[in-house]
């Protein structure tokens, strides 16, 4: 493939990745394995897509204060600590049964998001500007939307943190970004509104997959020219899909979630 070719695509999966809160690797690295290179070459590339995607996406967010860190350290424990139990039985598993159940399970969640109509935390007028962010001790916080602020509450936490474990188990075996399972199962099981989820999580596998590179790096597995073209198209991309993020409404970015995680799952069928 042209080098040229390795930054429009990081470029347009940086973008879905921070929109929807996905991680980009999970649509680059089937991408790229379905133009010839092998995907042992591939998913370094996808981990840049996610750590510079990441990094574009963090200022516009951060500044919004729609990352609820206290959320996303929680939620990243315990999808780490399914990560290395996944990554231990990785080998006991095939490729084939593996990529059938992530697709699978990006299925379900598009189901899951998309039969859901209209706004589960409505905006509140007793809710300040002062309000937004998290609230200090507690997993609570609020978000601006359009004119109002959205106050909001993690529900459910137990329930959410165990299918954080299983998420990051079923990543970790597959060795793709769990981002596409943690952001629906945050809204969905957790309550935590949409805009607030994908920032969370977006801000945390930039973190995640940071740490997996300095593997790669070690291992002597990351090529120099394309990771450089992959970083400037991620930079570019993730900035734009925050950008979107930040303008559109969350209902209808809950529908194109949806959407595009029904192509993941195409895609992820597409590549056995």
């Amino acid at each position: 493939m042209e080098l040229l070719g390795y930054a429009v695509l990081a470029m347009a999966t940086a973008a879905v990745g921070a929109l929807g809160g996905l991680g980009g690797a999970v649509l680059l690295v089937p991408l790229l394995v379905l133009t010839g290179i092998p995907a042992s070459e591939a998913a370094p590339l996808g981990l840049l897509t996610v750590a510079a995607g990441s990094i574009a996406a963090a200022p516009r967010q951060l500044r919004e204060r729609t990352v609820n860190h206290r959320l996303g350290v929680m939620t990243e424990l315990s999808a780490t600590t399914g990560a290395v139990g996944g990554a231990l039985v990785s080998g006991l598993v095939s490729d084939e049964a593996l990529t059938y159940v992530l697709a699978t399970v990006a299925f379900a969640a598009a189901v899951a998001g998309g039969r859901r109509s209209g706004l589960r935390n409505a905006p509140d007028p007793a809710c300040e500007t002062s309000d937004v962010g998290e609230r200090v001790g507690a997993l609570a916080g609020a978000y601006p939307l359009g004119d109002g602020i959205v106050p909001y509450r993690v529900d459910r936490l137990s329930t959410g943190l165990g299918f954080m474990g299983l998420a990051g188990f079923i990543a970790g075996t597959a060795g793709a970004s769990g981002g596409f399972i943690k952001t629906p199962a945050t809204t969905e099981l957790m309550h935590v509104p949409l805009k607030v989820a994908a920032a969370t999580t977006t801000f945390t596998v930039g973190v995640t997959s940071s740490a997996a590179l300095l593997v790669f790096a070690l291992q002597g597995r990351i090529d120099v020219e394309a990771s450089a073209l992959v970083i400037v198209g991620s930079l570019i991309g993730g900035q734009a899909g925050a950008g979107l993020q930040s303008s559109l409404s969350p209902v209808v970015i809950r529908r194109v979630l949806s959407v595009l995680l029904i192509v993941v799952a195409g895609v992820l069928v597409a590549r056995t």
